[in-house]
């Protein structure tokens, strides 16, 4: 059956069509755009059927595949979505057809270098979202930063070196910290039942030692915070997002992000229950300071391709609060609000780079009056505005209220410092639009600007649809993740209960002292 394979050509197609576009000679740009786009749609298709086959009533992994690899150290190649992984496939596929639409002309030289790039990166993408081994999870991990490395440092900006490096060396050190933590999960693992495995299931399985999960959780957490990034960790997405190329910044913000985030809920949670329940309320402090910090910062900013880049310190805040409410409101608002900063998020850096093309400035200065000049453009430019600021009946309301619904259950004074987040974005995002649109034309330059073409409105028109469907009718996608929510939020609830006696028995036993490690004691 075609279901049997299905979720293996949705991570493959991508790479397949690199390898056949790395074959053509040089010189045949055309063949190479047209065949990457072909590429990146057929996997968006495939994507859909994983969409539509996709069971809501169940918590299982579904599409699953599982053969050995290598067999002796218990590695196996293993693959399956749920109802937390779906959404993010699903935004990875369609945001990558319209990012290679977008770059048909920016991108002139080395085209076929650069189709290929984007394609491997599709495959590291997909495949994180859907490995369920350890092994192979770090494996696609670490491979989706080659192809990145090449977007920003040779097809990037004045400063792309600097960037690049820059992203390279904190996502690696965050990578090898978590490396060290899958060994040891590893060993620990095989050492206490004689099976060593890398395998995600059976490790849910597995009781940690209480002192064991304090380090392994820093360790997973600290490499996918700094994917996210969560406040402090942050500093290099700016000037990742300022240099990349367009469609690279759209990649960045609209799926990379979200493989922290992502693997906080995938990783964090369920093996480590009683680490998260002892963090939970620092790393929420640490989300208000990013949601409010974020959006202070991205007010101030002079350049528009920043501004948006620190809105999504703020916005990815917001998610990682949600997701550490602990509570399914909470959590299936920081799912669906990952596929909304996508949404928003990608459609704001593509306008971005769609007046940056015509005018070769971002500065806010240099603009004014473009509602006279570019209705059209002016018009997408306020829908993205307003989703990102989550103006009820487009999607990023949706996300919003269900995290500040979770974040007020939880604890009341988290909810009211990110509810604060919402009015400042309101405020950054609102007094931009109204410099870069509104008002008289006071540059010569912007009164003869071309509106958008027919390519552009095919780039800009699936995102904008899906704005408003998500923002008026959500029920599609937040059922098909809230079974795998609760059921996950159950799980952790009652590993952590069982963790628990297990650790005071033990202690008891031994007569000693539980505390976190460093002698930092809970209340």
């Amino acid at each position: 059956m075609m279901s049997d394979f299905l979720i293996s050509l949705v991570i493959f197609t991508p790479l397949a069509g690199a390898v056949v576009i790395m074959l053509v000679g040089r010189g045949r740009d055309g063949f190479c755009r047209v065949f990457a786009l072909l590429v990146s749609l057929i996997t968006f298709v495939l994507s859909i059927f994983l969409y539509t086959g996709f069971r809501a009533d169940t918590p299982r992994m579904q599409f699953a595949v599982k053969v050995p690899w290598i067999e002796g150290m218990g590695i196996r190649y293993f693959v399956g979505v749920d109802g937390i992984s779906l959404l993010l496939v699903l935004i990875t596929t369609l945001l990558m057809s319209v990012s290679i639409l977008a770059s048909w002309k920016s991108i002139a030289t080395r085209v076929r270098e650069y189709m290929a790039a984007m394609l491997v990166l599709e495959t590291g993408m997909l495949g994180v979202f859907c490995a369920l081994d350890l092994f192979l999870f770090y494996v696609f991990w670490e491979a989706m930063l080659i192809p990145m490395y090449l977007l920003i440092g040779v097809w990037g900006g004045a400063r792309r070196i600097y960037a690049t490096v820059k992203f390279v060396l904190f996502t690696l050190a965050g990578s090898l910290l978590m490396l060290v933590a899958i060994i040891y999960l590893y060993f620990l693992h095989g050492g206490e039942t004689g099976t060593y495995t890398f395998d995600l299931l059976a490790l849910y399985r597995f009781s940690v030692a209480r002192d064991a999960q304090y380090w392994l959780f820093l360790a997973f957490f600290l490499s996918f915070a700094i994917k996210v990034p969560l406040f402090p960790f942050h500093t290099w997405l700016p000037d990742a997002h300022v240099e990349a190329p367009t469609a690279g910044s759209v990649i960045l913000a609209g799926v990379l992000l979200k493989m922290g985030t992502y693997g906080l809920i995938r990783f964090c949670l369920p093996l480590f229950p009683l680490a998260s329940a002892y963090f939970t309320p620092h790393i929420m402090v640490l989300s208000v300071i990013g949601i409010v910090y974020g959006a202070l910062v991205a007010m101030v900013q002079t350049d528009v391709k920043k501004l948006v880049a620190y809105s999504s310190v703020s916005h990815l805040g917001f998610v990682v609060l949600g997701i550490f409410a602990l509570n399914a409101q909470g959590m299936q608002g920081g799912i669906i609000q990952m596929v909304n900063h996508g949404l928003s998020t990608g459609a704001l850096f593509l306008i971005v780079g769609m007046i940056y093309e015509r005018r070769h400035t971002r500065r806010i200065s240099d603009f004014g009056g473009l509602a006279r000049t570019v209705p059209v453009f002016s018009a997408f430019f306020m829908i993205a505005t307003l989703s990102s600021i989550g103006l009820p009946g487009l999607n990023g309301f949706v996300g919003e209220f269900l995290i500040l619904l979770g974040a007020f259950k939880a604890n009341w004074v988290f909810g009211v410092v990110a509810a604060s987040g919402v009015v400042l974005a309101a405020v950054y995002m609102l007094w931009m639009f109204q410099r870069v649109v509104w008002g008289e034309v006071t540059h010569k330059e912007n009164r003869n600007l071309s509106d958008l073409s027919v390519r552009e409105w095919a780039v800009m028109v699936p995102l904008v649809v899906l704005m408003f469907w998500i923002g008026i009718y959500p029920g599609p996608f937040l059922d098909r993740t809230e079974v795998s929510v609760k059921h996950l939020i159950s799980q952790v609830q009652i590993r952590r209960m069982e963790d628990s006696r297990r650790s005071f028995a033990d202690a008891g036993a031994r007569g000693s002292h539980l505390s976190p490690p460093g002698g930092v004691t809970g209340k």
